[in-house]
């Protein structure tokens, strides 16, 4: 039985797939870089989604939209909220408290103990909480590129991110709401500004819930039985090269990104 570690997972998904595939994929489900080709990481850059590497609270709401749905139609609201909180707090000790997946975590349980007292979940002010808690607990997190990106998007979201009929127009305003507080930020820090991401954004952005889910089903599949996982890989190397020669597509795009 593989030992059901970061680094354990991480053997699994690099015995189940090629490269970039596995360290992309390794990247999504638990934030790490290291096995992550230089070329592709640069194209990751280059075209504004190295986001989708980076734990936030885009892997808080596939979990707790998985665990919703397999749990509300058991146990009801109150009690799936309170597992998902508990599962919340896991994954976070699991994966590493970084300050980004931190600030996710605690906004996503304050949405859900929302619900157990009948409240209507304010975003604003759980931004407000999220935020200032983290800073009173350690303010050094206030010079943490990570904490900033994070916590600048999300309130982007929040403020300019209205639900639309149309799932891609809704792709895009958020994708929009969230690099308009992150773009100067980037600009300061990185020194490189990438006008290709929102279309990059939104022409990735439907399939990473699923490359999540099906790399979970991967390698949990994949550490009791081998060959299964194998069976189940073959569909997330599908949804994952999509991914991959999006990205290296766009970031090939003349004056897609512009640095120095």
């Amino acid at each position: 039985m593989t030992e059901f570690t970061v680094s354990g997972l991480t053997v699994i998904i690099n015995q189940l797939l090629p490269e970039p595939h596995a360290g992309l994929l390794a990247g999504l489900l638990f934030g790490t870089k290291a096995a992550i080709p230089r070329d592709f990481y640069d194209a990751l850059v280059a075209t504004g989604t190295l986001h989708i590497i980076a734990l936030s609270g885009q892997n808080i709401s596939i979990m707790e939209s998985l665990i919703s749905f397999i749990l509300l139609p058991c146990i009801g609201k109150r009690w799936a909220s309170i597992v998902t909180v508990g599962i919340i707090v896991w994954f976070v000790w699991f994966v590493g408290p970084s300050p980004s997946i931190i600030r996710a975590a605690i906004m996503g349980s304050i949405s859900l103990i929302a619900v157990l007292f009948g409240r209507q979940y304010w975003a604003i002010l759980a931004w407000i909480v999220t935020c200032g808690s983290m800073l009173i607990i350690h303010i050094g997190w206030l010079s943490d590129i990570s904490f900033q990106l994070s916590a600048l998007a999300t309130l982007g979201i929040i403020l300019f991110g209205r639900k639309e009929k149309n799932m891609m127009l809704e792709n895009l305003r958020l994708t929009l709401a969230a690099q308009t507080f992150t773009i100067p930020l980037i600009f300061f820090s990185f020194h490189r500004i990438s006008f290709i991401s929102p279309v990059a954004n939104l022409a990735i952005g439907w399939v990473i819930a699923p490359v999540t889910l099906v790399g979970w089903a991967t390698i949990l599949f994949g550490s009791v039985v081998l060959y299964v996982g194998q069976v189940i890989a073959w569909i997330d190397w599908i949804l994952l090269e999509y991914l991959i020669k999006t990205i290296q597509l766009m970031s090939r795009i003349p004056f897609a990104s512009l640095g120095w």
